[in-house]
């Protein structure tokens, strides 16, 4: 049988409608099961709060509503937090990785997808994969720079860390007298082999680190200049996040130069000893005077939440005595 012009018309008109209601229909069952799926998993009843999580990311495999993303992280932290419950179930950490990998792949600046799969390595002791996913997103040019300096800090880090168990020890760590006062002097490890893996990992971690304190932005290299006050609850919390980035580049920057005035004192380069001495103090005094702003901030939010509890609180009273 032939359709009129106006039969196809009707039937096209047909089609976009039910369509139209049937996405309306998967993003309303979306926004239920996430509701409920939330509810289980602060009961923690994490195979309810899955299976619900699963129906909803279901709807939309690509993210591509607020349902979709929602559903794919909350997916994700569900199974990570049967993991933690459950450590001797590997293949959890697996699907867990594998579903924040979902979410990075529709957000990729999702900071929290990408330091749980970090944690996933930790925890699961993949060393290996650990340092190639930090690795790259240290390289990943397409994201947020602080997001890059958190990763380069994270590498540097370890070998911050590589570098203390070396220099830090009895063998290499004396107390001697200098200009009448009780001084630390940092001689030479017995081994060779661990006098060349100090070398290693302070060239090493200096290089990562200079790298990270090198993407700082305009923001934090003037946040002296920040008006707290003056600040919105979202300026608050956005600098706070992004100083805390920093304020973490520059402490290890100030340690990963101290390791270097170790390893030049230890091959007798004193000129560079006390040259690099200057540097880490000034290292310090750089995160000391970040550190102090990041927590004004901190104190600002922290009023300001009091604030509105105080007020909620009084107009509850006032409501009561009526």
């Amino acid at each position: 049988m032939r359709l009129s012009r106006s039969g196809i018309f009707v039937l096209l008109t047909l089609a976009v409608f039910l369509t139209t209601n049937c996405t309306y229909y998967n993003r309303v069952m979306s926004r239920k099961n996430l509701v409920d799926g939330s509810l289980a998993y602060k009961e923690r009843k994490f195979d309810v709060a899955e299976d619900l999580f699963r129906r909803a990311a279901a709807r939309d495999p690509d993210g591509s509503t607020v349902e979709g993303k929602t559903a794919q992280l909350f997916l994700a932290r569900t199974l990570h937090s049967r993991y933690i419950g459950n450590r001797s179930d590997k293949s959890i950490a697996e699907a867990a990785i594998a579903e924040y990998q979902k979410s990075l792949a529709v957000d990729k600046n999702d900071q929290s997808s990408y330091k749980a799969i970090a944690s996933l390595y930790e925890n699961l002791q993949r060393t290996d994969d650990w340092q190639q996913w930090v690795t790259a997103r240290a390289n990943n040019t397409g994201i947020e720079p602080q997001y890059r300096a958190e990763a380069l800090t994270s590498l540097a880090a370890r070998q911050n860390t590589c570098a203390n168990e070396v220099s830090d020890t009895e063998a290499t760590k004396k107390t001697v007298q200098r200009d009448g006062k009780d001084v630390f002097q940092f001689v030479k490890p017995a081994s060779e082999e661990e006098f060349q893996k100090l070398r290693e990992c302070v060239a090493k971690g200096n290089e990562l680190i200079s790298q990270a304190v090198a993407l700082e932005p305009e923001a934090v290299k003037n946040a002296a200049n920040v008006n707290v006050q003056s600040l919105s609850d979202e300026q608050l919390k956005s600098n706070s996040d992004l100083f805390k980035i920093f304020e973490s580049a520059r402490s290890y920057k100030a340690s990963l130069t101290i390791q270097a005035m170790r390893l030049a004192e230890m091959e007798g380069r004193t000129a560079d000893r006390d040259r690099l001495k200057q540097e880490a103090d000034k290292a310090r005094a750089d995160f000391v005077a970040l550190s102090d702003i990041g927590k004004a901030l901190q104190a600002e939010m922290e009023e300001r939440t009091a604030a509105r509890e105080e007020e909620a609180n009084a107009n509850t009273a006032n409501a009561n005595s009526r």
